[in-house]
């Protein structure tokens, strides 16, 4: 399965381009994000999961800016792989959610599998926005919380870490449609 999707930024002034690659043994995203969120900047980034959605290999990059580049062993164990080191912060994290982007917010929803009305706390390596980056770049713990409210079509998401929740829709794909007050999609 292959999906292409653009989405804005709610003021209309940035521009995402994103694929989702689903094949039997993994799922890839890759985009291109000219954004606007907490300042002026480009991206790109690409995601890799295992069989079971969870997250193995993240790449960003910010045009001008930091690159961090990181992999999970499926098991919620995850290392730097510019310099080789652990992430023993980011340990019980199986996906990931980059700030720049709602297609993250696929993997955490199609890997729980939730029925009508169930609720999952996960943790995720958050990847912050340039504008949050202090020091090295890296992903950051987040919690987080999902909760299905029609399987396949929408969710509740709470950001537990930033008190924050919003109702996401998502298309056939598992991909946002709205994530109301942050992105829509064209």
């Amino acid at each position: 399965m292959r999906a292409n999707v653009r989405w804005s930024d709610w003021e209309n002034q940035g521009l995402e381009f994103c694929t989702l690659i689903q094949e039997s043994g993994s799922l890839s995203l890759e985009g291109a994000v000219v954004g606007t969120r907490g300042g002026q900047y480009g991206a790109h980034y690409f995601v890799q999961t295992d069989e079971l959605f969870r997250t193995r290999k993240v790449e960003v990059r910010y045009i001008g800016g930091p690159e961090l580049r990181v992999e999970s062993d499926g098991n919620g164990h995850w290392r730097d792989m510019i310099t080789n080191a652990p992430l023993a912060e980011l340990d019980g994290c199986f996906d990931v959610d980059i700030g720049v982007t709602p297609a993250t917010n696929t993997l955490p929803i199609k890997r729980l599998s939730l029925l009508t009305n169930e609720s999952q706390d996960i943790h995720a390596a958050y990847v912050p926005l340039p504008s949050q980056i202090e020091g090295i770049f890296l992903p950051q713990r987040a919690d987080q919380r999902y909760t299905c409210l029609t399987p396949n079509s929408r969710y509740l998401y709470e950001g537990l870490f930033r008190n924050f929740s919003t109702e996401l829709v998502l298309d056939k794909d598992g991909l946002v449609i709205d994530y109301p007050e942050t992105f829509r999609r064209m």
